[in-house]
């Protein structure tokens, strides 16, 4: 009876492999295309995006396609999407480069072909909480049950990442071998070394809030915790009263919450005062780009953050807790650059001391980043195109 549970999965998995076979039988790889697939976005961002832009730009001789489909739940959605996953079929089997950034159904239920290249660009920098295979069982990841019918995260030929220390992570969240996975950099992270848009940026930026202009920036960015029940249970730990109040009006907090979070957040939408919820007009690489300080939980952005070389503080009620839900690669409490709070005082009156430890921040971009020139776009590009160059693991 157990089985009959995952017979949905089953069934999509065999239309999806028969499709490929038929897809594989009438059409030859095109040695020329590229495509781009994504069910986290419904348009070309983040790591697909660079890359992107980087074959455009010094490869303009491959075809790209695309796929950017999100799931919806409803009967239709669902049928929609079964036939998104059949047009997936066909780029899997007439793709040389197939380049993704996160879980990717149709890719697990093939066997690639020989000339096609599945290549993981995962969406989030450095290894900090569990993912993938390294979750298994937990109420975040698979269950093993599930696994016997659909092996997730497999088929990878190349993955690349921030620096060789993540690397047995990695290999151990895709049951990989290490020698496919590449610390060739984390493409979008190419952003952070743009000054001139940094200037244009901040331009902009105070043009919408003039508000803020000559004030310190805090910015709080708070992980997702995924669409379950303890993410609905998540309360802020930040008292934005008591914030204010310690610091003053020389500084201001820009909120930045994941859209499925609840967060109560009375000032979203708008900016007053102390505190600016903006979701959507800045993407998280322009306001971590914007702020003096980044205030988190347990996020991954605190790799891109420490591109910058600025002060992270952390501050959580839960961590215990998320241990048990999620947990990390490392010891939190040694691991983290910053320093760690669990009330909004003692956290307002170290931004307001302003004694931060940057060489901790350093040390861990040092750590986490085997490169900080800006070219993680130009390599992974290169290694793709010009593989002998670096050493193939083909």
């Amino acid at each position: 009876m157990r089985s009959l549970r995952y017979l949905p999965t089953i069934l999509v998995k065999w239309l999806v492999r028969l499709s490929f076979l038929l897809f594989s039988a009438l059409f030859k790889i095109k040695e020329k295309k590229v495509t781009f697939a994504s069910y986290r976005d419904t348009e070309l961002k983040g790591n697909l995006a660079c890359i992107h832009q980087e074959f455009r730009d010094k490869y303009p001789e491959y075809e790209a396609a695309f796929l950017f489909k999100k799931l919806s739940t409803t009967k239709l959605g669902k049928a929609s999407y079964l036939l998104h996953m059949m047009k997936a079929s066909y780029h899997l089997a007439t793709s040389r480069f197939f380049i993704i950034d996160d879980y990717y159904f149709p890719v697990y239920a093939i066997k690639p072909r020989s000339g096609t290249d599945i290549v993981q660009l995962w969406h989030a920098a450095g290894a900090f909480k569990k993912f993938g295979l390294s979750t298994i069982d937990k109420s975040f990841g698979p269950s093993a049950s599930y696994l016997k019918h659909l092996k997730i995260h497999s088929n990878y030929t190349k993955v690349y990442v921030s620096s060789a220390e993540v690397v047995p992570h990695y290999a151990e969240a895709f049951d990989m071998n290490e020698k496919d996975i590449f610390p060739l950099g984390v493409p979008r992270t190419d952003y952070f070394f743009k000054d001139k848009i940094h200037k244009e940026l901040t331009s902009r930026f105070f043009e919408r809030y003039p508000s803020l202009m000559g004030k310190k920036l805090m910015l709080y960015a708070p992980t997702f915790r995924g669409k379950s029940h303890y993410q609905d249970q998540f309360k802020l730990p930040l008292d934005f009263s008591e914030m204010q109040e310690e610091l003053g009006d020389g500084y201001a907090l820009i909120v930045h919450l994941h859209p499925y979070m609840r967060g109560n957040v009375e000032t979203q939408g708008k900016c007053e005062g102390f505190v600016c919820h903006i979701q959507g007009e800045f993407t998280i690489e322009e306001l971590l780009v914007l702020s003096d300080i980044l205030i988190t939980d347990y996020s991954s952005v605190i790799f891109d953050y420490s591109l910058l070389c600025r002060p992270i503080a952390f501050i959580a009620g839960d961590l215990e807790d998320y241990k048990a839900e999620r947990d990390f690669y490392y010891e939190f409490e040694s691991f983290i650059p910053g320093p760690f709070y669990t009330a909004t005082k003692p956290l307002s009156q170290w931004i307001k001391a302003g004694e931060f430890d940057l060489g901790k921040v350093i040390g861990f971009r040092d750590r986490f980043f085997d490169y900080h020139d800006g070219k993680s776009s130009s390599r992974i590009v290169r290694h793709l195109i010009e593989q002998d160059s670096f050493g193939s693991s083909d």
